[in-house]
């Protein structure tokens, strides 16, 4: 019976250790514990460090953005986001001179594109076609994403760019998209 009693304690034991020793393991792989901030730590892609790929990705990003913003100024019924949407004009287009301004001070003969690429066009004729009781929150979801996809844009080649003036032009242009982010997703808090 002792024998019987030791064993038992035995193993009760082991799986106490075994449980301890679980409770204080950490996790090992990225998903288990995600990162606050992913853009911080997801290494620039390659067609995003070299300055022909960045100009066509910002300047697409603006154009979308003015496009976008152009919709939500003869849509919206709220004068809050009219507000916004004519300050994205006016702080995109600015941007878009400022890129223009840091090609030729680059040297290089970068060129803009002209028209938005298929995944952009198509988001704004969804925003295009949105009911009138659903533009407002369709223009702000769209804005949150879409600074922050230019945000993490900007601050990856501000870090990993191939050419200095347009590193330049992304951290400057960094500060501002940060703070279009920051309004825009406060519009969308308050819309929920």
């Amino acid at each position: 019976m002792t024998r019987h009693l030791l064993i038992v304690g035995a193993a009760a034991a082991a799986l106490t250790l075994a449980a301890c020793n679980r409770q204080t393991e950490t996790p090992t792989d990225a998903t288990a514990m995600p990162d606050a901030n992913p853009a911080a730590t997801v290494p620039t892609p390659a067609d995003e460090a070299a300055a022909p790929d960045f100009v066509t990705k910002a300047a697409a990003s603006n154009m979308f953005e003015i496009q976008a913003a152009q919709l939500a100024v003869n849509r919206s019924n709220d004068d809050q986001v009219k507000a916004f949407a004519q300050q994205m004009i006016d702080d995109h287009t600015k941007a878009g001179n400022d890129l223009q301004a840091a090609i030729a001070q680059s040297g290089q003969n970068l060129t803009m594109p002209t028209a938005l690429p298929q995944d952009m066009q198509d988001k704004l004729n969804d925003l295009q076609q949105a009911s009138a009781e659903d533009f407002n929150r369709a223009y702000v979801t769209g804005q949150v994403d879409a600074h922050q996809a230019t945000l993490d844009l900007l601050k990856r080649y501000a870090e990993d760019g191939d050419e200095p003036a347009l590193k330049t032009f992304a951290a400057n242009t960094g500060a501002v998209v940060q703070q279009h982010y920051d309004k825009a997703k406060a519009m969308q808090d308050a819309m929920q």
